[in-house]
Order: structure tokens, then C-alpha cells, then sequence
């Protein structure tokens, strides 16, 4: 089964970019579907982005197009988050999460995703 490990949070102030990585280990990411997701203190985890590891299709939620961009490399077998212009409110701990390639798109539950990594801390100043 794939592991995740995510890196490159911190703290940056409001309008600033900060790029996640979210790196496989055990295994490729070949066959999964990779998601992004959020937990600011007190709130539920929210979807905010995913892509197909074979096609590369991305999905996004509303609150982030336009500003946040999931991409892959695969050489590198990993899966990034570009996050530019941040808000105070994109203050969170961030996710990778994975699942087996197939079922129904796109993937906007928690619940479909079988494997996760720790998390890392952003924190935007205003």
C-alpha cells in the first residue's frame, strides 16, 4: 500500500504562494487518485482539490480555483499544491490523501480516500 508524506507548509503572509508536496512511498502513485484537503481548528476536513494520476484531470473546489493548483510529476512520484494569493482563511493542516483509480468523479468526500498522510500546518498572516 502507497505511504504519503507531506511537506512545504509554514507560515506566509496574506497574497503569498506556498507549494505543497506530497510524496508516495512503498509504492508509485501509478493506479491512485491523488486529493488535497483542508482542516482548519474546529471545522471539518474540506475537499480542495484532486487529480487523476494516469489522465492528469484535476478537479477543484469553488473557494480555491483559480488560486490553488494541483499537479504531478512522475518521474518524482509525487503530487504538488501550488497555493498563490492566500488568505487568512486558507489557514490550515493540509492533506494528501489517496484512492484506487475508478468509481465516480470527482472525488469530493473524505470518506473516499483509503490513504493519508500526517499533515502539514499553513498559516497565513493578514
Amino acid at each position: 500500500q502507497v505511504q504519503l508524506q507531506e511537506s512545504g507548509g509554514g507560515l506566509v503572509q496574506a497574497g503569498g504562494s506556498l507549494r505543497l508536496s506530497c510524496a508516495a512511498s512503498r509504492r508509485s502513485f501509478s493506479g491512485y487518485d491523488v486529493g488535497w484537503f483542508r482542516q482548519p481548528p474546529g471545522k471539518d476536513r474540506e475537499f480542495i482539490a484532486h487529480i487523476t494520476w494516469s489522465a492528469g484531470t484535476t478537479y477543484y473546489a469553488d473557494s480555491v480555483k483559480g488560486r490553488f493548483t494541483i499537479s504531478k510529476d512522475n518521474a518524482k512520484n509525487t503530487v504538488y499544491l501550488q497555493m498563490n494569493s492566500l488568505k487568512p482563511e486558507d489557514a490550515a493542516v493540509y492533506y494528501c490523501a489517496a484512492d484506487y483509480s475508478g468509481g465516480v468523479y470527482p472525488k469530493r468526500h473524505a470518506a473516499e480516500y483509503d490513504y493519508w498522510g500526517q499533515g502539514t500546518q499553513v498559516t497565513v498572516s493578514s
